[in-house]
C-alpha cells in the first residue's frame, strides 16, 4: 500500500475507450450532412489531437469552428453507444481506488461528451477534465496532484512529463511502443490489462522515486 494518497490520471480516447467506431460514424454523418468528403477511416488512425485539427483537414478555415460545434451536437446520438471500453479500463480504475488512490481523466475531448462516454460504460473517475491536449494536460495533472498519467499518444507523454508525473504509455492507440518511449515514457504497457501489476509495483516502491523504465 502507498504511504500517502496519490492520484492517477488517464487519457480517454484509445486509452480507456475504443472511440474509433463512434468517431468514424460521426465523421461519416457529418460528411453526409455537409456534403463534404471526410476520409473517416484515415481520421480514426490519428486520434489524440483536438477535433479542430482533424476538421481543418477537410473544411476551409472559416468553416472549422462551425463544423466543430455541429460535430459535437451530433456526437452523443451517434458515437456514445457505438464506443466500447478498452480491455482492462474499468479494472484499472478500480485498482487505483483499491490501492487508496484517486482517479482523474484528462482528455482533449469535449468534456460533456467525455463524461457521457464514461457514464455509458459505467466507468466513474473521481474527476474528469476535458479540452486539454499534450502539454496543456499538465494544468489539470498539477491541479489535482497526479503523480502518474496513463495515455496512448506521445502528446500524453509530453503532458505527463511537463507536469512532472510518471508517464505510463499504453500501446493501444496510434503511437507505437517505440514512439512512446522515444517521447519520454517511463514505461510502456501493451494495454490496461497489465496496468494492475504495474501499479502494485509502483505502490510498493518509495513514493518519492520514479517508476523504473522498461
Amino acid at each position: 500500500m502507498p504511504r500517502m494518497t496519490f492520484t492517477v490520471g488517464f487519457d480517454l480516447d484509445m486509452t480507456l475507450i475504443d472511440s474509433r467506431p463512434g468517431i468514424r460514424a460521426c465523421y461519416l454523418a457529418l460528411a453526409e450532412r455537409t456534403g463534404t468528403y471526410i476520409d473517416a477511416d484515415l481520421a480514426v488512425t490519428r486520434l489524440g489531437p483536438p477535433l479542430v485539427e482533424e476538421l481543418s483537414n477537410w473544411f476551409p478555415r472559416d468553416q472549422v469552428s462551425v463544423m466543430v460545434d455541429l460535430y459535437r451536437e451530433m456526437y452523443p446520438s451517434i458515437a456514445i453507444a457505438a464506443t466500447p471500453a478498452m480491455e482492462g479500463a474499468a479494472e484499472a480504475m478500480e485498482r487505483v481506488r483499491a490501492a487508496g488512490g484517486r482517479t482523474l481523466v484528462v482528455t482533449a475531448k469535449y468534456e460533456p461528451n467525455a463524461k457521457l462516454h464514461l457514464s455509458h460504460l459505467g466507468i466513474e473517475p473521481d474527476v474528469v477534465v476535458g479540452d486539454l491536449w499534450a502539454e496543456q494536460k499538465a494544468e489539470a495533472l498539477r491541479e489535482y496532484g497526479a503523480g502518474v498519467y496513463v495515455g496512448d499518444h506521445v502528446g500524453d507523454v509530453r503532458g505527463a512529463r511537463t507536469a512532472g508525473a510518471v508517464a505510463v504509455g499504453v500501446a493501444t492507440g496510434p503511437c507505437s511502443a517505440d514512439e512512446l518511449l522515444a517521447a519520454g515514457a517511463d514505461v510502456v504497457l501493451d494495454d490496461l490489462s497489465v496496468f494492475p501489476p504495474w501499479l502494485a509495483g509502483y505502490c510498493g516502491a518509495d513514493p518519492e522515486r520514479e517508476a523504473p523504465r522498461v
